[in-house]
């Protein structure tokens, strides 16, 4: 069902959510497609690009690409979290997300 959210992802660089497809309008915005071929990691909010991570001195820093639910905010930050602590093997669940461009 098209209206069933899809839950907050952090996808790796160079991931075939976005590269396997030539028409990627369906995952990411006109405006930051460049992110898709430079290899950035992103975190997908409600199935959409919607922020890029990456991790500095086992903290995940989330850089919004826009302005931020407060609802999305949390659940970005509780899966940044988690993925902090895998990164770090369980020794970090830090995370740091940077102000919004808005």
């Amino acid at each position: 069902d098209p209206d069933t959210p899809a839950p907050v992802r952090f996808l790796p660089a160079f991931d075939n959510a976005i590269l396997g497809y030539h028409d990627r309008s369906r995952i990411i915005d006109d405006a930051h497609r460049g992110l898709s071929v430079a290899g950035a990691r992103v975190v997908l909010v409600d199935g959409r690009v919607a922020a890029t991570w990456n991790v500095e001195a086992g903290t995940v820093i989330v850089t919004p690409l826009g302005r931020f639910s407060r609802a999305d905010r949390s659940t970005v930050a509780e899966q940044g979290r988690a993925l902090a602590s895998f990164l770090s093997d369980n020794d970090s669940q830090r995370i740091q997300i940077a102000a919004s461009p808005c």
